[in-house]
């Protein structure tokens, strides 16, 4: 849902559109910007919103502004505070917490909770992606998140939250009517809450490794959708990754009622059947199409293909291309 193009608004109406489009619907805030009204370098902003089960999904790109929030923005928080956690795909960001200045690029993840104080802006043109964590629901004190949004790279796994955010932000609009969209919020919740307290204590605290314990299954099947396409993603690799026996891996995934095998092929034909639906993969034969899914063999691919929904991927490509 678009929110705000302020290339529609009237140049003297712009400061106040935004400030109402970004305080009034997210979080209350003093905003300060750096462009002029009007003029060759005027003022612009283009903001957006999506629900992804119970995530609100907030983008924005715009020019040059700074949000500061102070003890007075946080005694009048909503009924409902969230806590925040970006992306900074266009710009160098800057930010302060707890007096401590840092600066943010493409590879950071971002974090505020609506009930601390916190500076944050870029100068020029730049983009955020932002998800917002109902607090109740994230259920992390915030104390916690303050602190561990100061080290986030401490965790070990910074680098597979970063990489699901990422993956959840390629296409939102799609995500918000999937079917998954509930569980998907649910999973993400998961990492970000694992991904706070690991970075928020010393990995070998009980908290941390209670948290880790509860989202390993979570993180498992993370990790096997990112790599679906490589052949070599065997049970031995998959414990390995996460630092557990393959009779450990075969116990966890047992106790959710999961078989591996048939989870693997099951994933990697529902990708094969959303790819066979693109347009943008027209050119791509089914072996080839196969491959990408991780199907050594193309005729066991359309066998189980054929077997799953009642029809030959040909056949598939067709009928969902009106061919």
């Amino acid at each position: 849902m678009l929110l705000l193009d302020l290339a529609t608004v009237a140049p003297r109406e712009r400061a106040e559109a935004f400030r109402h489009a970004l305080t009034d619907s997210l979080v209350p805030n003093d905003v300060h910007h750096e462009e002029p009204e009007a003029g060759p370098r005027a003022m612009h902003a283009r903001m957006e919103l999506w629900r992804v089960g119970g995530l609100d999904l907030f983008s924005t790109r715009n020019s040059g502004f700074e949000v500061r929030r102070d003890e007075r923005h946080v005694r009048h928080h909503r009924s409902s505070p969230v806590v925040s956690v970006s992306l900074q795909p266009l710009g160098t960001h800057r930010a302060e917490t707890e007096g401590r200045r840092h600066f943010l690029g493409q590879d950071d993840i971002c974090v505020f909770h609506e009930l601390s104080p916190r500076t944050y802006g870029w100068s020029g043109d730049g983009s955020s992606q932002s998800m917002m964590f109902d607090v109740d629901r994230l259920d992390v004190p915030v104390e916690t998140v303050v602190r561990a949004s100061l080290r986030l790279r401490a965790s070990p796994m910074y680098d597979l939250v970063l990489n699901h955010l990422r993956g959840v932000w390629r296409d939102p609009g799609r995500l918000a009517a999937d079917p998954g969209a509930e569980a998907l919020a649910t999973a993400t919740t998961e990492l970000v809450r694992a991904l706070l307290q690991s970075a928020a204590h010393a990995e070998d605290a009980p908290v941390v490794r209670a948290t880790m314990d509860e989202t390993l299954l979570t993180r498992v099947l993370a990790y096997a959708r990112r790599h679906l396409a490589d052949r070599d993603l065997t049970p031995e690799r998959m414990a390995r990754e996460h630092a557990i026996s393959v009779r450990g891996l075969y116990l966890l995934l047992s106790g959710a009622g999961i078989s591996l095998e048939q989870w693997l092929i099951t994933e990697r034909l529902a990708k094969a059947r959303r790819m066979l639906a693109a347009p943008r993969y027209d050119r791509l034969t089914v072996a080839a199409l196969a491959a990408r899914c991780g199907f050594s063999s193309p005729s066991h691919f359309s066998r189980r293909f054929q077997a799953a929904y009642g029809m030959s991927p040909g056949e598939w490509r067709r009928l969902r291309q009106g061919g």
